[in-house]
């Protein structure tokens, strides 16, 4: 892995780990057993770090969260899809308690999320227009982009909401999968008759991921 690639992982795990003010560009470089001097050589500062992993974000988003096409949407595809808004919303969880400062303090990453809406909200309709398609759920034309744009406000703002509410200040798998349950119980009125089974079997499984155990480390007093 080049350096520029380990400085932009290091950065990411740090910020997930430890929240993204608590980090700064010497800790990085610590972590990673470099000097600062060549952590700039290929980050400017931390806000050129975050920019970059904003780009992984959206990338990733765009490799993951296509309108299925081809075949049947059986209850493997639709998990995939849940699966996969699991992963993002845990792989980037700093960017989701942290986004309204991050935007705020740098006007270039704003303009920049603002276009990444633009196209994501049009991506979601689609995927929920693959699933009518596929007579997965029968939801009312006029009410697809409103649906779309909920789910998306609950999922986007979920992970700020966790922490406030987390004993330790912290967000744990088990509460991104209780998101991910949000977003299910909320199409539940829009499955048809014949993938309800399909929903029941979904809300089976992540409900156990998100009831399950969370070990919380013990800090010494």
């Amino acid at each position: 892995m080049k350096t520029r690639d380990k400085i932009i992982h290091t950065a990411l795990e740090l910020f997930n780990e430890c929240g993204e003010r608590n980090v700064t560009t010497n800790h990085i470089a610590a972590h990673l057993g470099i000097s600062p001097g060549n952590l700039y050589y290929h980050f400017r500062n931390k806000e050129d770090i975050i920019d970059s992993i904003f780009d992984q974000y959206v990338n990733y988003l765009a490799d993951h969260f296509q309108p299925h096409s081809e075949g049947d949407v059986t209850l493997e595809v639709m998990m995939s899809y849940l699966d996969s808004m699991f992963e993002t919303m845990w792989r980037f969880r700093f960017l989701y308690y942290s986004l309204p400062t991050l935007l705020s303090r740098d006007p270039n990453l704003h303009k920049k999320y603002l276009k990444f809406q633009e196209v994501s909200a049009q991506r979601e309709v689609d995927l929920l227009y693959s699933l009518q398609k596929n007579k997965v759920v029968n939801i009312p034309m006029e009410d697809l982009d409103e649906l779309a744009n909920s789910i998306k406000v609950v999922l986007v703002s979920w992970v700020s909401y966790r922490t406030t509410i987390s004993k330790d200040a912290k967000v744990y798998k088990t509460d991104i999968y209780r998101g991910i349950l949000k977003s299910l119980f909320m199409m539940k009125p829009y499955f048809t008759e014949q993938a309800l089974v399909d929903y029941q079997h979904m809300r089976e499984y992540y409900l156990r991921l998100a009831t399950a155990e969370t070990v919380i480390p013990e800090t010494n007093s």
